[in-house]
Parts: structure tokens; C-alpha cells; sequence
């Protein structure tokens, strides 16, 4: 088979107050990775914003902006000056009362080439995210972008392997995860190393699954309350669809560009059959909630 290389581009940064200033260092941020190569560049989930769910306060509504809106204007005249795609997250005002949290794909020449809309809504302590977005109403999407396939995911769509799957069905080369998770800092002490565990198993398990590349792109630093708020992790990765990480960061800022081999996708599909081997005549019932076995 031959090697068919593609260079995904990850900007982890921390996020400041000011969202002009947190758009332009992402322009910065994408124009170094392109100079690095990359030709796919996948921003962090809310991006242009701090992580403003941690409260449940109708002020924020005003960061919301159309998908057309200067945020996703400023991206796109990155994506085409620098030649290309960018998996751009957006805090999409659909409608006045009606938000989601987006995802917007561009191509080369700064065109939009889909929108992707969060179908799991969080609503834990600190991530109370059920307040502002309306779940996403597009389904599982695959986007073709100039280099790839590329299936748009977000944050706590991460943890369902169903999400994974049906957009892998939809001939997914790539699984992009913007993400905005971290540590309760009262918690980081006892719990810390094992989320961060489970969270990377987790989605190296839908590489494995689905023979696919798995990008995950998370944010860093402290928002909220200094007494309180959360400790982004970061540890932003690429996994093969081996499961194999490429390529992790740390925990402060970093860009990542991985050299991916897509041919490897054909390779381990070939080794590891699980999409010949499903038996899909017998999960009918996955789309109940749970199943009752005493009342049967």
C-alpha cells in the first residue's frame, strides 16, 4: 500500500478574557502550524472564549454568533492565506433563544465545507452545559475536506461509542475531539492521573474500534475562581488507528503538528476486521434507553 501522508496540526493553548485577542493568537497559532506543515489544523472546543459553564448566567449568551459571524470570518481568512483545512469550534447563535455548541469545517479556500452541532450535552458540576446549548440536530456528520475525511465530534461525544461508530460508517478518516475538560483542582490530587487516563482510553478505544485516526485537542490553564474553577490538562494527542499514540502535549501551551500515514487505516481494517465482523442484525436494541430483563 502506498504511504499516504497528512499532517494534522493541534493548537492547545490557554484562553484569556478578551475574546478578540483569544482569536487573533489562534490565527497566530494556525499560520505557525501551516508553516510546520500542517495541511489539517483542529482548534480546542470553544476556542475563542474562556469556558464560561462553569455558572449558569444569561450574560454569556452575547459571546454567541452566528456561524457567518466575525469568529469563524477570522478563521477562514487564515484557513485560505495559509492554504488549509481547519476544524474551527464555534459558540453558534442559531436563533435568538436557540445556541449550540458548533463546529464548523474549513477548507483551503475559506469555505465552509459543514457544520457539525454537539449531540451530548454535559450538565455536571462545573460543566453546565445543558443551560446554553441545544443539543445538535445534523446527526453524525463525515466532512470531505482537501487531504481527508473528517468526522466532527465534540467533547463529551468522546465518551459514546456510538458516536464514534456511525461516524466512522460514514467513511470517517479521522475523529476530531474538541475538547475543553479538566480537573476540579480539590479533586486533581486523588483523581487526577485516572482521568486523564480514562479520558485518552477512551478515545484511543474508538481508533481501535473504528481504524481510524483519533485527534484530540484539549485546552490548558486555570479559568474560574482561584479558589475554585478548573485546571484544564491539556494533553492534547493523535492515536492511529492501531490505538498507537503519535504524538502527546503536556500540560501548558503547545502546537502539535503529527505526520499521519492514511493508508494505515486500509492496513489495520485488513488485520482487525470489526466492521465485517459486526453483527448488525442483532443490535436493534441499542436505541432503547436501557433494557428491563426482569419484565421480559
Amino acid at each position: 500500500m502506498t504511504q499516504q501522508s497528512l499532517k494534522i496540526g493541534l493548537i492547545q493553548s490557554s484562553v484569556g478574557l478578551n475574546k478578540t485577542e483569544n482569536v487573533e493568537k489562534t490565527v497566530l497559532a494556525i499560520r505557525e502550524a501551516a508553516g510546520r506543515g500542517a495541511s489539517l489544523i483542529c482548534l480546542q472546543e470553544l476556542f475563542a472564549s474562556q469556558y464560561f459553564c462553569q455558572t449558569e448566567d444569561a450574560a454569556f449568551f452575547d459571546l454567541a454568533e452566528p456561524v457567518t459571524g466575525p469568529t469563524v470570518q477570522a478563521i477562514a481568512k487564515v484557513a485560505k492565506e495559509c492554504g488549509v483545512s481547519v476544524v474551527t469550534p464555534i459558540f453558534e447563535k442559531r436563533a435568538p433563544g436557540v445556541y449550540h455548541n458548533s463546529v464548523v469545517v474549513l477548507g483551503t479556500n475559506g469555505e465552509t465545507l459543514g457544520l457539525y452541532r454537539k449531540m451530548h450535552i454535559p450538565d455536571d458540576p462545573l460543566f453546565m452545559e445543558k443551560y446554553y446549548f441545544t443539543p445538535g440536530d445534523l446527526g453524525f456528520q463525515t466532512i470531505e475536506t482537501k487531504t481527508a475525511k473528517v468526522g466532527t465530534l465534540i467533547c463529551w461525544d468522546q465518551w459514546y461509542p456510538e458516536a464514534a461508530r456511525l461516524t466512522a460508517m460514514r467513511g470517517a478518516e479521522v475523529l476530531t475531539y474538541p475538547t475543553a475538560i479538566g480537573w476540579h483542582p480539590s479533586e486533581k490530587a486523588q483523581y487526577g492521573a485516572a482521568q486523564v487516563s480514562a479520558w485518552q482510553t477512551m478515545q484511543r478505544s474508538h481508533a481501535i474500534a473504528n481504524g481510524v485516526f483519533v485527534v484530540a485537542v484539549n485546552r490548558v490553564g486555570h479559568e474560574g475562581p482561584a479558589d475554585g474553577g478548573l485546571d484544564f490538562w491539556g494533553h492534547s494527542f493523535v492515536a492511529d488507528p492501531f490505538g498507537v499514540v503519535l504524538a502527546e502535549a503536556g500540560e501548558g501551551e503547545e502546537i502539535l503538528v503529527v505526520d499521519c500515514d492514511l493508508s494505515r487505516q486500509e492496513w489495520v481494517r485488513r488485520n482487525w476486521p470489526f466492521f465485517r465482523d459486526r453483527r448488525i442484525d442483532s443490535y436493534g436494541e441499542l436505541t432503547q434507553r436501557f433494557l428491563d430483563v426482569a419484565k421480559r
